[in-house]
């Protein structure tokens, strides 16, 4: 906005294609080539035209562009909020989407925002296929039935047993018996676990928890808390163990943001991690990496990841007709300083 003579606000103009076309002096037609990236230019001609572009600041009008196109070649990518693996993943999202000459698009799940009406924002913006991170395990097999039948699905973190739909995920099992041999390996037995609730991939670590435990001998040692994927809940677990008479060895949480609520409480009450108990997380996000955390955790493949992901999608685009995939990645357990073994004759709360 800019005063005019009388000293009211006027409007700037922005630059137009017409614009580009007269400051080149070519025909718009010819620059409407160049910013599709179709042939019918030479390459000087193209050097000119997004010189002049650059210089009156002119952007192409994507949206226009899409409408006038049969397809958007954007992908729709769903994601929690709040949760940090999600931000890495999306990231890393990007740069595979754009290399394959597709965009990105987010739309967002939260407490006040369900699953179903953030895939609807992305379908009502006409992307081609979605990506959908974390998917609730409350999600409507119907509906589910139903946006198969508008855009192709990929499901990353959760398997997805429905036609059509294509998962991508860490061989949850294996990361932990990665954790769980970890521990065991100190000699530690008293090995407590911090469930996921429903968060992704939550079942599977629960199951492949109770299996090892039983594979290494302890199944009196067994011990599943209630949780789920937030701060919040390694928290509240760790205020009703320093109620109980003694403290377990280890605690394998369900996630990073589980361990950090957690170690948080254990802190606070004077207990010494990993002097007095250790903990191990599930992600490796960058909050784990801190010095001041330096937290032992299973690392899941970011990259790769979205890299699978992203591949997935467009593969099902230029195959619709093909069975589902399922793309396991390996975890890998990253060993930091919240592991130790346990003090010997050591079974109390440190006073």
């Amino acid at each position: 906005m800019t005063k005019n003579g009388s000293g009211t606000m006027s409007r700037v103009k922005r630059p137009t294609m017409a614009d580009v076309a007269a400051k080149v002096g070519v025909s718009r037609a010819l620059v409407s080539l160049v910013f599709r990236n179709a042939p019918g230019a030479s390459q000087e001609t193209r050097d000119r035209v997004l010189a002049a572009a650059a210089e009156l600041g002119y952007q192409p009008d994507s949206a226009a562009r899409l409408l006038a196109s049969s397809r958007s070649r954007v992908l729709g990518v769903m994601m929690t909020v709040r949760n940090p693996f999600h931000a890495d993943l999306v990231e890393a999202i990007y740069p595979e989407a754009e290399a394959l000459g597709y965009d990105i698009l987010l739309s967002a799940s939260a407490p006040t925002r369900g699953e179903r009406k953030a895939i609807e924002a992305l379908l009502a913006h006409r992307c081609e296929a979605l990506i959908l991170l974390g998917l609730g395990t409350n999600a409507e097999p119907v509906y589910l039935d139903e946006i198969v039948g508008r855009a192709p699905i990929v499901s990353v973190g959760r398997r997805i047993e429905a036609p059509g739909v294509d998962s991508v995920h860490t061989a949850e099992a294996k990361g932990i018996r990665l954790a769980v041999n970890h521990l065991v390996g100190l000699g530690h037995r008293r090995i407590v676990h911090i469930d996921g609730g429903t968060g992704p991939g939550s079942s599977e670590r629960r199951r492949a928890y109770r299996a090892r435990m039983r594979t290494h001998g302890l199944t009196d040692e067994l011990r599943v808390l209630p949780g789920d994927h937030r701060e919040e809940s390694g928290a509240r677990v760790a205020r009703q163990l320093l109620d109980e008479p003694e403290l377990p060895t280890a605690v394998l949480a369900g996630n990073d943001r589980c361990a950090i609520g957690l170690l948080d409480v254990l802190a606070r009450a004077g207990v010494s991690v990993p002097d007095d108990i250790s903990v191990v997380g599930y992600d490796d996000s960058p909050i784990a990496q801190l010095s001041h955390i330096d937290l032992t955790t299973v690392r899941q493949d970011v990259p790769g990841t979205a890299r699978a992901a992203v591949r997935t999608a467009v593969e099902r685009l230029e195959a619709p007709d093909r069975a589902s995939s399922e793309v396991v990645l390996d975890p890998e357990l990253v060993i930091r300083g919240t592991t130790a073994p346990p003090r010997v004759g050591v079974e109390s709360k440190p006073a």
